[in-house]
């Protein structure tokens, strides 16, 4: 008994969850917890949801809890009393957790600019990453595929777009790429006139057709720039330049992206709304894992239907392939400005369509660099918020 439990521990993956408390983060812990032969959690880092992280602390039982907002750490660490775990604080602690030796694996479900320091930590210390944090790509993907390959650190993509194409990939290694299918649900103002879109509000925003995402994502794919985001990341992990990246409205959800060979065949991956397939598949791969998942019925679906992205009232898609066709540290500026107007949009600060406005003008006025380093990359971050707020809030 005592010898099959050992095997059974060594067969364990241990798990790093760098925003445990938002919705990749749960669901990331929803397949642990039904793999739980399979996947421990090391350890598990939050912003500052402090209640939901002692609760997953008091589940999981993790070596490391991690905390980025240093003033909860006292309420933290008595919280956690009865726990024989280390309680850590602050943005450095989280960027030295994933370089622990235990570590097999760190998911980077931290949400915008905040996921990119612990991603390249995670990567120098050789870890396999699994990736929901796209804007680590967006800011630096320049850096991150370096470090990557220098290191050794495999990336797998969990956002179901780029899963999707991973899993199109597969077996394809010498077949070159004619163009990759990026499919957008459209969001919620998918037919709204532009204007409908001047009287929008978060409130409406929030209320995705399909997704169930942590806010500011909500906000991102309402407004389109998350698909932006996306044709960034799907540069980057496939070494394709944009202009190889369709995006295709595609409302239904079910075909989650699509890749396009020379040969003209088409291969695509199909499957029900839910984050946790993708997740599940970054963290076996190349293995699939049983699940109790939701599966599509092709049956009972009527349609699948797709258009081309308007960005006439979508704008925020083509600040995107703009900033990338500029290069440098431009698309660090476009994420930057894209948080504050978020923030600001969600606080009642900033109307719908003020939000593109702002990005366009933001990168128009930020310092640009052509090749930039990490160093670069944060004095970059700093400045564009900056020029973003003053105009956001007038100071």
């Amino acid at each position: 008994m005592v010898e099959g439990q050992k095997i059974k521990a060594e067969r364990q993956k241990q798990i790093a969850v760098l925003g445990s408390t938002g919705s990749i983060g749960t669901q990331t812990l929803d397949v642990v917890r039904a793999n739980p032969d399979r996947y421990a959690v090391y350890a598990i880092c939050a912003h500052r949801s402090i209640d939901r992280l002692v609760e997953q602390a008091m589940e999981f039982h993790p070596e490391v809890v991690c905390i980025a907002d240093e003033s909860l750490y006292d309420e933290l660490k008595e919280r956690l009393s009865s726990l024989d775990c280390k309680v850590w604080a602050g943005e450095s602690a989280i960027a030295e957790v994933v370089t622990m030796p235990s570590i097999d694996i760190v998911v980077a479900a931290m949400v915008g600019y905040a996921g990119l320091r612990p991603t390249i930590e995670a990567i120098k210390a050789g870890k396999t990453i699994a990736l929901a944090n796209k804007e680590t790509l967006v800011v630096a993907g320049e850096i991150i595929c370096q470090l990557a390959l220098q290191y050794h650190a495999p990336i797998l993509p969990v956002d179901s777009e780029h899963s999707a194409i991973f899993q199109s990939l597969v077996g394809e290694d010498r077949n070159e790429i004619e163009k990759i299918l990026l499919t957008a649900s459209g969001g919620p103002f998918r037919t709204y006139s532009l204007e409908q879109m001047k009287s929008v509000t978060a409130t409406d925003a929030l209320k995705h057709p399909n997704w169930d995402m942590g806010a500011k994502i909500t906000i991102d794919s309402a407004s389109m720039m998350n698909k932006g985001f996306e044709v960034i990341e799907a540069k980057w992990l496939f070494g394709v330049p944009v202009e190889k990246i369709q995006v295709l409205v595609h409302p239904q959800s079910i075909v989650h992206s699509a890749v396009q060979f020379t040969d003209g065949a088409i291969k695509a991956q199909l499957g029900a709304p839910d984050m946790r397939l993708p997740i599940q598949y970054a963290l076996s791969f190349p293995e699939r894992l049983r699940s109790d998942f939701p599966r599509a019925d092709l049956f009972a679906l009527k349609d699948l239907t797709f258009e081309e992205p308007d960005i006439a009232r979508f704008p925020n898609l083509g600040l995107a392939y703009e900033a990338m066709r500029r290069g440098g540290n431009i698309p660090c500026v476009l994420n930057a400005a894209n948080e504050v107007v978020n923030l600001a949009f969600r606080e009642g600060q900033c109307g719908f369509l003020q939000m593109s406005d702002i990005i366009a003008a933001t990168m128009d006025k930020a310092p640009v660099i052509a090749k930039p380093t990490y160093e670069d990359y944060v004095a970059t971050d700093a400045e564009a918020r900056r020029i973003a707020e003053q105009m956001v809030y007038g100071k």
